[in-house]
């Protein structure tokens, strides 16, 4: 008998809480039968593809972000299916037939909100459950995840990938942790600045992101978490348009605590562990500078 392959399948956008319910039972089932667990993904997003919004649409996860969230909750596989207005038009039960031909799911674990196809069939519409596992039946078994919606408990709405990019958009890092299960972050390559804050005395990375649809919190200064050269510093976050000296284009600059290399053209990852104050203009450097050096006690302490 082959092996049984249980799938799931979705965008899974930063792998939130409320996906993190579905995935377990993916695992749990493909553990249980000795099996496979496996994720079908997309990209693009559909929003970019099937709407008109496509230039504001920005991310939780870029595609190995994803594939390392998922590969960490005991996923085996991962396979990206592009995203084409052809695809889009697939009905279930043709998404089914190619999920089995292509990947050989025999199982198909859902969400109590998912749907598929273009005729958006729910696992109620399509459940299998007490259906035993075959080898030779040109069908797939669809198994209803039993979960309940895992709620924001500010707003009292169910976790989505919508609400959390809202929230990030806001600044509200603490609150978007506790919907995505971890400390939201961003990579990138640290790039040359204007060089102003190491005459201010705190010097900055410059950075600039690897996937330019990475979603960007709102402006203002955060204490963050800095991986870079294999270790992790205390550091603090200015996302904005630095309004005193002089303003430009938005920017991501980190002054890393207690930290002194050069590390230009370097990897870097930032983890915002909270929100410290918005963004303003100061009316003199020296005023600037009083206030970097509240911010980087707050943030060491």
């Amino acid at each position: 008998m082959r092996e049984v392959v249980v799938a799931t399948t979705g965008f899974f956008d930063g792998v939130h809480l409320g996906h993190r319910r579905v995935i377990e039972t993916l695992v749990s089932r493909a553990r249980e039968l000795g099996g496979e667990a496996l994720v079908v993904t997309f990209w693009p997003h559909p929003r970019a593809v099937l709407q008109q919004d496509a230039r504001s649409l920005k991310l939780l996860s870029t595609l190995e972000e994803k594939k390392e969230l998922l590969a960490a909750m005991g996923v085996d596989r991962v396979e990206v299916v592009p995203f084409s207005r052809k695809f889009a038009a697939l009905t279930a039960t043709e998404y089914i037939g190619l999920l089995k031909e292509k990947f050989g799911v025999s199982m198909l674990v859902m969400g109590y909100d998912n749907h598929i196809g273009s005729d958006h069939k729910t696992a109620s519409d399509l459940s299998c459950s007490n259906a035993p596992v075959f080898a030779h039946e040109p069908r797939v078994c669809v198994i209803p995840c039993a979960n309940d919606p895992f709620f924001a408990h500010e707003t009292a709405r169910p976790v989505s990938s919508s609400l959390i990019r809202s929230v990030i958009a806001e600044g509200r890092v603490e609150m978007a942790a506790e919907m995505l299960g971890y400390n939201y972050a961003m990579k990138g390559v640290v790039v040359a600045g204007n060089r102003m804050g190491r005459t201010l005395g705190f010097p900055t990375a410059n950075m600039r992101l690897y996937e330019p649809l990475k979603l960007v919190p709102g402006n203002g200064v955060y204490a963050v978490d800095v991986e870079v050269l294999g270790q992790v510093y205390k550091g603090m976050t200015n996302i904005g348009v630095r309004p005193t000296v002089g303003g430009g284009a938005r920017s991501v600059e980190t002054h890393i605590l207690d930290f002194d290399e050069d590390i230009y053209g370097l990897p870097l990852k930032i983890n915002f562990k909270r929100r410290i104050r918005d963004e303003v203009r100061f009316e003199s450097l020296d005023a600037l500078k009083a206030q970097l050096a509240k911010d980087a006690l707050n943030c060491k302490n």
